[in-house]
């Protein structure tokens, strides 16, 4: 058995999340990345037949769900991007990752077929900045010879809200295409060209996709195979052109700092390997250094370890990869940190709970 396993689990309500003092005895509250919620409710459902213990969890986006923990509003935070070394002092948070998942660039172009369709992150990134507004533009056309695109435009599908999938896509954009670099750079938001259809949640990216006859957005890859989405083929920094899936994302891992100096600040796009899928992302858990309720962050973190230990076949069945053990382990490092007013700690009490 690794030292420990997943992470996140118990019974699942999407709901608005409470102040803490407002929960029953017996429950915990999350809110933040909509893109994991497919893996937190599973996990929720098997702690809850396990343990007893109820989650509620608000897939409100990455952003609000770091403003609620540090408010205090819930037990732990989800975001799909980790917060700055600055801003996790300043909030004394701690945070660590729990899956891995892709962004996947996802298309409804009539009769093309999953990675049928293949594009550079150059090219991408054009298409996102308003520079290639038609599907047969030559840029295009020269990466797809034999295969039949319409002479129409593009009809361009974002996020509205601040998105961590929108992070990780614009980190990747920028290291591959200059023109998206020069217009947008790296954040969760931004001003889309005029036309764009900007929505909120990826629930809404793949039903505008699918609804949207000569459409591209980006969305988290669960949500691909959920919702029988169209992926695109993307050439990645071995010029392999390669589509999502969980031995891609697996192998840009396995090339990452996460893996080879446990260091989770750095992102895990556009990194070597012939299989390495190009737009890889972890998603994260924040919860309070010091907790302000010591036997609620013990339930919390009792769910954590939990998961860490028993949860990578419920992961892959939600689509999403696990983290590998060596990971795992300087995960637990971040939860062994946690510690009650009195000095107590937390992170380390509970681990020995969790494996009974």
């Amino acid at each position: 058995m690794s030292i420990i396993r997943s992470v996140l689990t118990l019974s699942f309500c999407v709901s608005a999340a409470l102040p803490v003092a407002g929960f029953a005895a017996e429950s915990i509250s999350g809110a933040g990345s909509s893109a994991a919620a497919p893996v937190y409710k599973i996990w929720a459902a098997e702690y809850a037949k396990a343990r007893g213990t109820t989650l509620d969890y608000a897939p409100v986006g990455s952003g609000a769900g770091m403003t609620k923990i540090i408010k205090h509003e819930v037990d732990f935070g989800a975001s799909d991007f980790i917060a700055s070394a600055a801003d996790l002092k300043k909030n004394d948070l701690v945070m660590f990752p729990t899956v891995i998942t892709g962004v996947v660039p996802v298309v409804n172009l009539g009769k093309v077929g999953p990675g049928q369709l293949h594009l550079t992150g150059d090219v991408l990134g054009r298409i996102f900045v308003g520079q290639i507004t038609q599907w047969d533009a030559p840029e295009i056309k020269a990466l797809n010879p034999g295969l039949k695109l319409p002479n129409r435009p593009i009809k361009l599908v974002a996020r509205a809200d601040g998105s961590g999938t929108t992070f990780h896509f614009s980190d990747y954009l920028s290291r591959t295409s200059a023109a998206w670099k020069a217009k947008y750079g790296v954040a969760t938001h931004f001003d889309w060209p005029a036309g764009t259809l900007a929505v909120k949640g990826s629930g809404e990216i793949a039903k505008t996709v699918l609804a949207t006859e000569d459409s591209i957005g980006y969305i988290d890859f669960n949500y691909v195979l959920d919702d029988n989405l169209v992926g695109v083929a993307m050439k990645n920094a071995d010029g392999q052109f390669v589509t999502a899936g969980v031995e891609g994302f697996h192998q840009a891992v396995m090339r990452s700092t996460w893996y080879s100096a446990g260091d989770f600040s750095t992102e895990i796009n556009d990194l070597p390997g012939a299989a390495t899928w190009p737009i890889t992302m972890g998603t994260y858990i924040a919860v309070p250094r010091v907790a302000l309720s010591g036997e609620r962050a013990e339930r919390t973190l009792r769910f954590l370890t939990w998961a860490y230990l028993n949860g990578d076949a419920l992961a892959r069945q939600a689509k999403f990869v696990p983290l590998p053990d060596r990971v795992q382990a300087s995960a637990y490092r971040e939860i062994s940190r946690v510690v009650s007013e009195q000095g107590e700690l937390l992170g380390a009490k509970t681990m020995g709970s969790a494996m009974n």
